[in-house]
């Protein structure tokens, strides 16, 4: 795995979270392959294409074009050395009784069909080149279950217990799963839903995109199956 341009597949990459990732694997001279729904969205995001920067519109519920993704950064880099899952969503509100199926399939399509879609198109790829390191991402909520979030922490708790799995798995295979577990993350969006808390106690996209970072790097090749607070400075 020793290479001086690793390539790393980030999903979700047009929202803020997917943005400081880009941005910190970027500064390490890194191949990116951004993915998100439209490619007007991650031209906004992040100019034009690069050399060392493809674009990806996919619909990642769709295991075809995870597929496709795969497929198109093989073809412009030949490997894919780092996958990180970031696309996903938030919704609460409902007791578990009036969970409507419009929230449930919405938040476990976006949280955990995705990553396993992204996992079963990357994972050969990574088997083929010897290795790899997926990072995942859950919610320090989803070590338990709270009220009014049911569907939610069920959903990022289905991440976490994949990530055990997988790193069970393909451990010995040379592939390190490991997933963040963030807090409240600071973004337009949460300073605009609660005006009325604290963002300096929340976590900053690029501090959770560190975490990430280190779990991709060789420096956490000893890390399997970890599931990892980010919980800022509360």
């Amino acid at each position: 795995m020793a290479q001086s341009r690793r390539t790393v597949l980030i999903t979700g990459a047009a929202g803020n979270l997917g943005q400081a990732v880009a941005q910190a694997f970027a500064a390490q001279g890194d191949n990116l392959v951004l993915v998100d729904l439209k490619t007007e969205a991650l031209a906004q995001a992040f100019g034009a294409e690069a050399p060392a920067r493809l674009f990806a519109a996919a619909n990642l519920l769709d295991a075809a074009q995870a597929q496709a993704v795969v497929g198109a950064a093989l073809q412009r880099f030949g490997r894919i050395d780092v996958l990180c899952n970031i696309a996903g969503g938030f919704r609460m509100g409902e007791a578990v009784h009036e969970t409507s199926e419009k929230t449930w399939n919405f938040l476990f399509d976006l949280n955990v069909r995705t990553v396993l879609h992204m996992a079963q198109a990357a994972v050969p790829a990574m088997l083929s080149a010897g290795g790899g390191k997926i990072v995942n991402v859950g919610a320090f909520s989803a070590q338990r279950g709270l009220a009014r979030m049911g569907p939610y922490t069920a959903s990022k708790a289905s991440v976490i217990r994949l990530t055990e799995a997988m790193a069970g798995e393909l451990r010995e295979q040379n592939i390190n799963v490991n997933c963040v577990l963030p807090t409240i993350i600071d973004t337009p969006q949460n300073r605009a839903d609660m005006p009325g808390a604290d963002p300096g106690k929340w976590v900053a996209p690029a501090d959770l995109a560190s975490v990430i970072a280190f779990l991709a790097s060789d420096a956490a090749r000893a890390v399997h199956g970890a599931a990892v607070p980010v919980t800022g400075l509360s």
